[in-house]
């Protein structure tokens, strides 16, 4: 009986806690009009760390060039000189002339993060004090930087964001966008809503002076920057807020093998930098619910099928009811792909932890590669 007790308020917590994680993003990520930038905004550096061509990097080379804030520069930042992705970049600065951007090629090595590398350059030549990284896959808005800036607040040392999967193309797509929207994207808007939200790397808006002393190179004592600028961060005693509503991503085409190895290289990257923060995620999802809500029928002898079924219907129903509510991409294929990506939940807790190795961009990396300390101010 005692099991069947344990079983039935664990039920019970899980559920209610999926519905309060939902009910949370919901309230944060609601569409909202941003209050147009005042002449006199303070500048700001935009840094696209650029590798290779992806589904819709002309759109996303694009958006950052018709950006409405008064005073911006871009700076796209490439490690490889025979990187594809530069005849697209020249491309798009060609189009907009009247916009100040720059190219910037070339490797300097600060870390084992490829990507951080490729970052120092626009931190470097960045001409404004308020800087903000954004990933090459991020299709901002014109309204991009003014929210970003209206999330600053009182105590509030770096801004973030974490992306909104859109334009998915076949099921695999609708996978990726299942992991990105109302399960990622929820539990991160759920966190932020209580004061704990934590630094995403498509997104980084930060003032330099918050790495005054060692400059980038503090963010690579982590496997990943957004880890450590949230350690950072809390160690200042400053907190990260996420701009709400979440930034589209445009996903595309996506294969099995493609979304898993991205959701591995993220889980063990979160296991590796926040351990004692991970190892809850395994209750997560449908199926750690469904379990409980068994083995409590079993023992109260409770219709089972029947309370499965609720259970299951509400659980799904109230993802999608999110994303409707946010205007977020919604179709039965999404949901079909919910109920994979929660399957798929307790083996990919289980791989974060069988093994340190990811592939990024074609790299083979660790989460244990020791960082190396090289002045990046």
């Amino acid at each position: 009986m005692i099991i069947a007790q344990t079983a039935a308020v664990a039920a019970v917590v899980l559920t209610l806690g999926q519905f309060a994680s939902l009910a949370l993003a919901a309230l944060r990520c609601r569409s909202r009009k941003a209050e147009p930038p005042s002449p006199s905004a303070q500048g700001i550096s935009l840094v696209r760390p650029l590798k290779g061509i992806e589904s819709h990097s002309r759109a996303t080379l694009a958006a950052a060039l018709e950006i409405a804030y008064p005073g911006y520069e871009v700076l796209f930042c490439v490690a490889d000189a025979k990187d594809p992705v530069i005849p697209l970049v020249e491309e798009a600065m060609a189009k907009h002339p009247d916009v100040d951007a720059r190219l910037l090629v070339g490797a300097d090595r600060i870390g084992a993060n490829p990507k951080l590398n490729n970052m120092v350059k626009g931190w470097r030549e960045a001409r404004y004090d308020w800087i903000c990284f954004a990933d090459s896959n991020l299709l901002t808005p014109k309204d991009y930087l003014t929210r970003i800036r209206a999330a600053l607040s009182p105590g509030v040392g770096v801004v973030s964001a974490p992306p909104l999967g859109t334009e998915p193309e076949g099921f695999w797509g609708e996978f990726e966008c299942a992991f990105l929207n109302t399960f990622e994207a929820r539990w991160q808007y759920a966190v932020d809503a209580l004061g704990m939200g934590f630094c995403q790397g498509k997104t980084l808006f930060l003032h330099r002076s918050l790495l005054r002393e060692r400059g980038l190179s503090a963010l690579a004592d982590e496997p990943a920057e957004d880890a450590a600028l949230t350690t950072v961060t809390r160690a200042q005693g400053h907190r990260v807020r996420l701009a709400a509503p979440p930034f589209a991503q445009p996903v595309g085409q996506r294969s099995a093998s493609g979304v898993w190895s991205r959701q591995v290289r993220w889980a063990r990257l979160r296991r590796a930098t926040f351990p004692y923060h991970y190892a809850p995620e395994i209750v997560l999802g449908f199926f750690p619910a469904a379990i409980a809500f068994a083995i409590a029928a079993y023992g109260f002898d409770w219709p089972l099928a029947t309370g499965l079924g609720v259970l299951f219907f509400a659980w799904f129903a109230s993802e999608a009811l999110l994303a409707r509510l946010c205007g977020w991409p919604l179709t039965w294929r999404y949901m079909l792909a919910s109920v994979l990506r929660d399957f798929t939940l307790p083996a990919l807790w289980c791989a974060a932890w069988a093994d340190d190795s990811f592939r990024w961009h074609g790299a083979e990396l660790s989460t244990g590669d020791a960082p190396h300390h090289i002045d990046a101010r």
